[in-house]
């Protein structure tokens, strides 16, 4: 009993009521602190759990996206690959089509030499027997060749040699024809004389001779009655400049030709202007009694035809 009354003194007993109340006090705190740590964990783990699926589905879409990227950049570079190989291509195709041509322009080039040499050796053994024709003065021949001469493929030189004796040839075979003709008209072979005189015109219609042959043409024809034929080669005559001492004679043939045929107008101007232009010359002397018989005879056919009216009866 001693003892029990000394351990259970109020001093005591508050200590101990204090100690209890301490102890508890902190085992609540140490189970509020577990609680708040076990949900601090929990809400670790749940966060650690999404960040892991973030991360794999961030690992995923890395995943996808850089096979895209490579499927892309595969097709880009096929695609700038084929582009490369087809302008490669094409250009090799620009440049074979290329050659093709020049090889063909090559080809003709050489065709055409083949051929102008071809021509250049069948005109020069023309040319050879052409000039053989010529140094043989085989006149009628060399003239009637020489248009198909001319078509050869002849050097300059002789394209010139050959025309220019061609030209000569003809004007001697036109004065050959002109000659002829004067012996026929003193043969009075009128007919042949005016092949001849034709002829002759045909062959060098530009020759200094030419005017003299027209003017035997024009005599020949009315020879043969042909005046109104006669009529136009008198005029040339008469108008031509090439031989002047030939148009007093030309203007004389025009009157008289014009004359034949009725066209008294044309004889008389031709008469006055023989007589105008050349008044000392021959042919003026008998111009005039001319120029007065055929204005009288225009006056006559005036008069009969005015006077042909009357006459009919009514």
């Amino acid at each position: 009993m001693p003892h029990a009354q000394v351990g259970c003194t109020p001093g005591f007993m508050r200590d101990v009521d204090d100690e209890v109340r301490q102890i508890k006090k902190e085992i609540v705190e140490s189970r509020g602190l577990i609680i708040k740590t076990n949900n601090l964990v929990n809400a670790l783990g749940a966060d650690i759990k999404s960040i892991a699926k973030r991360q794999a589905g961030y690992e995923r879409r890395l995943n996808w996206n850089s096979g895209v990227a490579i499927a892309v950049i595969g097709v880009i570079s096929f695609a700038g690959l084929k582009l490369y190989f087809d302008a490669q291509t094409g250009g090799m195709r620009s440049e074979m089509t290329a050659a093709e041509i020049t090889v063909e322009e090559l080809r003709g080039d050489l065709g055409d030499e083949v051929r102008r040499a071809s021509d250049r050796a069948t005109a020069a053994a023309k040319a050879a027997k052409y000039y053989d024709l010529i140094r043989a003065r085989k006149r009628a021949e060399v003239v009637r060749e020489y248009p198909a001469m001319a078509k050869e493929a002849l050097s300059p030189a002789e394209a010139a040699v050959f025309r220019d004796v061609e030209q000569q040839f003809r004007q001697d075979l036109s004065l050959e024809a002109y000659q002829k003709g004067l012996t026929l008209v003193e043969a009075k072979k009128y007919v042949d004389a005016i092949k001849r005189f034709e002829e002759a015109t045909a062959l060098h219609p530009n020759g200094s001779h030419i005017p003299a042959v027209k003017h035997s043409l024009a005599l020949a024809l009315r020879k043969e009655k042909r005046s109104a034929e006669a009529l136009v080669f008198a005029q040339q005559v008469a108008d031509q400049t090439t031989d002047g001492a030939l148009q007093p004679d030309g203007w004389w043939l025009v009157a008289l030709c014009a004359r034949d045929v009725d066209d008294l107008d044309t004889a008389r101007d031709a008469l006055k202007i023989l007589i105008k232009k050349w008044p000392r010359s021959a042919l003026s002397r008998d111009a005039r009694p001319l120029l007065r018989e055929v204005t009288r005879e225009a006056y006559l056919g005036k008069k009969a035809m005015t006077a042909a009216p009357a006459a009919i009866p009514e």
